[in-house]
Parts: structure tokens; C-alpha cells; sequence
């Protein structure tokens, strides 16, 4: 004789506590958060030195076109990259007119500097890491590698595609372009 265990409310909250105790434990990560074309995109803030206004960019020969050049900033010259345009998400039409970008986020690694371009000032978002559903299952339909995007966040109704500008430009093979 087969016996069968219910499944009281009791468990139920149990359960639920469970779960909320685990996300108030999990850990937590700063993002910055800005837009490319109508989508939200995020960069763990520890990618992140410093949020400039867009300095002058002078432009560099031969070099792929969402690299927009280079320019001075604090005393480094650095390449400015255009990822709205690397990802495809530029409006018909605006693709010479792409140099309203106001700020940039110089992204440094151990071994480069690179300027992303952003028309609006980025802001913040805290999020428990267990926040971030991982990309494995839709990355496949992207050109993009698919160690450059970590997950999307979901934040409410916000929706924030999570990328790792590192592993994008290690991706591209353009650190030779982008070396300190």
C-alpha cells in the first residue's frame, strides 16, 4: 500500500520563507545601467572607472566601424566605442548622426582602457546575483559570443540585458586596438 504525502500550507510557507531568506542572503552586485537604441543594458559597476561628458573624438583610420576613434581622457588616450552601433541597434537614418552621445563609461581592465558611448546618464541598480537569469538559453540566437552576455536582470517590469565589456572586447580580438 502506496502512502502519499500532502503538501499542507504550511509547507507551502515554509517553502516561500525559504526562498525569501535565500534571496535576502545572496549575494548582491552594482550595475550601471544606460540604454542602447530602446533596451536597457547593464555593466557590473566594478567594469566601470569613471562617467564622463563625451570629450572631442578624433577619428582613427582603419579601424571597425563602431570604433569611433579616440580621445583624451584625464590624460589617456583611449578608444571610443560605439555599441549601439556594434550591436545593430542604431534607427534608419541616424547612422551619421550618432555623434549625440553625452557621456561616456571609460571601462578599464588590467590591460586596457576603452570609452562606450551612452546618450543619457547612466544610473544605478543594486541586484542580488540570483536576480540575474543566465543567457545560455537565448544567447543562441545572438551574433554576440556568448561569454558577452552574463544573463538579463529582472527588475519589475525592467527588463536589462547584462554584459561583460571585457569579455566582449576579448571576444573581438581588439585589444590590440585598445592597449594602454
Amino acid at each position: 500500500m502506496e502512502t502519499t504525502t500532502e503538501y499542507t500550507i504550511e509547507d507551502v510557507k515554509r517553502d516561500a520563507g525559504k526562498e525569501v531568506a535565500k534571496r535576502e542572503h545572496s549575494e548582491r552586485m552594482q550595475l550601471i545601467i544606460f540604454k542602447l537604441g530602446s533596451e536597457e543594458y547593464g555593466l557590473s559597476i566594478e567594469q566601470i572607472k569613471e562617467v564622463v561628458l563625451t570629450p572631442r573624438i578624433a577619428k582613427m583610420p582603419q579601424t571597425p566601424e563602431h570604433i569611433k576613434g579616440v580621445a583624451n581622457i584625464r590624460g589617456n588616450i583611449i578608444a571610443i566605442m560605439d555599441l549601439e552601433q556594434k550591436f545593430g541597434l542604431m534607427k534608419s537614418g541616424s547612422l551619421e548622426n550618432n555623434n549625440n552621445s553625452n557621456y561616456t563609461l571609460v571601462v578599464e581592465s588590467e590591460e586596457y582602457k576603452v570609452g562606450v558611448l551612452v546618450k543619457e546618464v547612466p544610473n544605478t541598480l543594486s541586484i542580488n546575483v540570483s536576480d540575474i537569469d543566465t543567457a545560455s538559453n537565448f544567447v543562441q540566437y545572438t551574433s554576440l559570443d556568448t561569454n558577452s552576455v552574463i544573463g538579463v536582470v529582472k527588475s519589475g517590469e525592467r527588463m536589462i540585458i547584462l554584459i561583460d565589456m571585457i569579455k566582449l572586447i576579448e571576444a573581438e580580438n581588439l585589444k590590440e586596438t585598445l592597449t594602454k
